[in-house]
């Protein structure tokens, strides 16, 4: 769709000082848009934006992005911003890959960090943002940048933060007389005694396999260590290699005994949250990114009754890590004409401002990606993710691994819920994939 805009994260960092950011020159661009003559003279021109914000749950970032699409044209004489939106795996895996190969992405557009960026910059198509950064002073407001940067350049911008765990309805622990799980005998423990009486263990929505790799994720983390990930693609770790199939077992066990959501793969990422908000399952597995939701009153009949803890331990090499990055962002093309920079150096200025972040944070409970120093009015919860946010991160596989794997280990996981392989038989087939990937990256 196309639209015309004119009609974790550590505590400490977070409360640290910063002044709002939008004092700098852009290069040309007044604060209110030059005079009414200027405007009258300017040129007209139009830059694409391209987002993913585009589910249901997405309306209140939506709106964001819109108002920082007006409030570009104010200030840019001759400017309109087109926003298009796309499915955020059409986007990644499809549409971006395709313009960036024929070389024509949109101006601004939805990036990801790690390997897309490393691919994209490789082959020259995003644009340098480290001279941008200096001169609006911007830099050292971010908390993390290293998924953007590439040979110490930077060539994308975090939007937020995210750490990924358990939401836990406290009520319902309460009733059952159990407390926060911190080893993966008390989590199956809690687990039992939810089903015992008739309620959900974990709300899963599986046919959106990207849910499934989540906790997948987390579990062979736990049993196998963050190195794991980045010795798959070196070829100095294997899929099939003892404690990486622990975690895989692990999570045959919750499949096994029953503890997700009764036709989960037949549901989509939203079912999850759906059945959470409604009283209906003990925990949810999911990103912080979901805070908002389950405790908006309008939503949730849970709101008040909402806690957040990071996945128990199970005795292995990646005990007490959490999956959190500031991986997802903003990139924008390298072929820009003095216009359409003005244009992005105007959006940076907005989208990066502490008034947006905390406007993000309050409205859709994402984990700002710069330093704030006000967090006044934000809900209770963020606070409990944010204590968790302190413990040591590692990055999302998808970031680091090929798109071949992450497609097969999609496949497969799907297959073991449906009761169509096992966990030896994933790990074998994901390895295939990965021992494929690798000859040909050579």
């Amino acid at each position: 769709m196309k639209k015309t805009v004119s009609t974790l994260v550590a505590s400490a960092m977070l409360v640290s000082g910063l002044t709002a950011c939008g004092s700098s020159d852009t290069g040309g661009a007044a604060d209110k848009g030059g005079t009414a003559a200027n405007q009258d003279a300017a040129k007209p021109f139009t830059v694409s934006l391209r987002h993913v914000q585009v589910r249901d749950d997405a309306k209140l970032r939506l709106k964001l992005l819109e108002d920082v699409g007006k409030r570009m044209e104010e200030n840019v004489p001759g400017l309109k911003v087109e926003l298009e939106g796309v499915e955020d795996k059409v986007n990644r895996f499809e549409k971006l890959p395709a313009e960036m190969a024929a070389g024509t992405p949109p101006t601004i557009f939805d990036l990801f960090g790690g390997t897309d960026t490393q691919k994209f910059v490789k082959a020259g198509r995003l644009l340098d943002l480290t001279p941008i950064l200096a001169e609006l002073r911007l830099k050292d407001k971010f908390l993390n940048l290293d998924e953007f940067t590439v040979d110490g350049k930077i060539y994308g911008l975090p939007t937020a933060g995210f750490v990924e765990g358990v939401f836990y309805n406290k009520k319902i622990f309460k009733d059952l007389g159990v407390e926060v799980p911190k080893t993966w005998e008390e989590f199956l423990a809690v687990a039992e005694k939810s089903k015992a009486k008739n309620i959900t263990p974990l709300a899963f929505a599986s046919s959106d396999a990207w849910v499934i790799n989540m906790l997948m994720n987390t579990l062979w983390v736990r049993t196998a260590g963050a190195e794991s990930v980045n010795g798959f693609v070196a070829g100095s770790k294997k899929w099939t290699d003892g404690d990486v199939l622990d975690g895989f077992k692990k999570f045959e066990t919750l499949v096994k005994s029953g503890y997700f959501q009764e036709g989960n793969l037949g549901l989509k990422y939203a079912e999850q949250q759906n059945k959470f908000r409604a009283g209906e399952a003990a925990m949810l597995f999911d990103g912080s990114w979901a805070n908002s939701a389950v405790v908006d009153p309008e939503k949730s009949k849970i709101a008040n009754d909402v806690g957040f803890f990071n996945f128990p331990a199970t005795g292995g090499k990646g005990d007490g890590l959490i999956n959190g990055s500031f991986s997802n962002g903003y990139g924008f093309s390298a072929a820009l004409n003095e216009n359409e920079l003005k244009a992005v150096k105007e959006f940076i200025k907005i989208m990066y401002s502490e008034e947006m972040q905390k406007r993000q944070l309050k409205e859709s409970g994402f984990l700002p990606a710069l330093k704030i120093s006000d967090l006044s009015g934000v809900n209770p919860i963020v606070g409990e993710i944010l204590k968790v946010a302190n413990a040591k991160q590692f990055p999302a596989f998808d970031s680091v691994i090929q798109a071949k794997v992450r497609e097969a280990l999609e496949v497969s996981m799907q297959e073991m819920i449906g009761g169509k392989a096992t966990a030896e038989q994933v790990v074998e087939k994901v390895q295939k994939a990965q021992d494929a990937a690798n000859k040909e990256s050579k």
